[in-house]
């Protein structure tokens, strides 16, 4: 097939994920509205019922586009600057990080300083912290090593994932209940006050990220070819750490560790279409947005008299097979 037809049918098939996954998420209530009634209420022809619930699932599936965007660009983007096809943003333990500083945001209230700022930059804080560690102990003489990566990365996010469990135990039961959500993640806790501070951090930092494409195909040649090119690989490989985990941050501080999405949706680009950034980055922007939003109306839908099952066991459910597969297929390259 041509590459120019093949590129437009997976945008086309794209934009019909995301626009499809988004109605069904909005359509989502204890009797589930039809698509045509959730289109009525866009065109403003909607019942007043319908108007309540297509506007009550709104705050969730718009942050979660961002969210999904936001997790599929940074691990498009940590997959080129490590040359890894297994990193992503919660196997290298940046979501877990990010977790824990919300966490202790939650259980450790900042005299004036309101947990709305102190969330996030908690979030920021142990996001960077996270990847700084996890990459100083995986680097060698030779570079950074696959093998050393992921079980940094594995480590790491163990780590903070029994801190945050420490602080579930230790935590009065309201604080409680936020935090055991959050470990699991949930689009459902978000409010339009979180989506204003968050979304102009994720929309600057995945267009900051996309603007270096063409960086990361020269990087992932390996670092003499791209400083042959005049790229700074150091201060380019510093600066695309920074914005992922700051973009990470911003994106899980609000909705908890999400996984599997930065290393799903990325990699099954790579495989459609090779490893050209200019094209991986802006479609996952796009394929995580759709992923994320079908894994909320799952999660919707499965949940049954379970109040709403967090998306994260979904993510997980789905992304973990899939990681399973690519070690089976690559572990002749990671040398397991």
């Amino acid at each position: 097939m041509d590459r120019k037809l093949k590129i437009m049918l997976i945008i086309i098939s794209l934009s019909l994920m995301l626009i499809l996954s988004a109605l069904m998420d909005l359509s989502w209530a204890p009797r589930p509205l039809s698509l045509g009634e959730v289109w009525d209420v866009l065109i403003g022809n909607g019942t007043w019922a319908n108007d309540l619930i297509v506007s009550k699932n709104a705050t969730r599936v718009f942050f979660g586009v961002f969210v999904g965007a936001a997790l599929g660009v940074t691990g498009g983007v940590v997959q080129a600057v490590f040359r890894n096809p297994l990193a992503s943003p919660y196997l290298l333990g940046l979501s877990s990080g990010a977790s824990f500083g919300a966490a202790v945001a939650i259980v450790i209230s900042i005299p004036m300083i309101p947990i709305a700022f102190a969330q996030p930059f908690l979030a920021f804080v142990f996001c960077l912290g996270t990847m700084a560690l996890v990459y100083t102990l995986s680097r060698t003489v030779g570079g950074v090593r696959t093998e050393t990566l992921i079980l940094a990365g594995v480590a790491v996010s163990s780590l903070f994932s029994a801190l945050v469990s420490f602080l579930t135990y230790i935590a009065p039961s309201e604080q409680m209940q936020s935090i055991v959500f959050w470990s699991m993640g949930s689009l459902g806790i978000v409010e339009w006050e979180n989506i204003t501070f968050a979304v102009p951090v994720i929309v600057v930092g995945i267009i900051l990220m996309i603007m270096h494409s063409k960086s990361l195909n020269a990087m992932m040649l390996g670092d003499a070819h791209a400083m042959d090119l005049g790229i700074d690989v150091k201060k380019v490989r510093l600066f695309l750490i920074i914005i992922s985990s700051l973009v990470v941050a911003a994106a899980v501080a609000f909705v908890g560790a999400v996984g599997f999405i930065g290393l799903v949706v990325p990699h099954i680009f790579r495989l459609l279409l090779g490893p050209d950034n200019r094209l991986i980055l802006p479609l996952s922007a796009f394929g995580g947005a759709a992923f994320i939003l079908m894994c909320d109306y799952i999660a919707h839908i499965a949940s049954g008299t379970y109040s709403v099952l967090p998306i994260g066991i979904v993510t997980a459910m789905i992304g973990a097979p899939f990681f399973i597969y690519l070690l089976s297929r690559k572990r002749s390259d990671v040398g397991w």
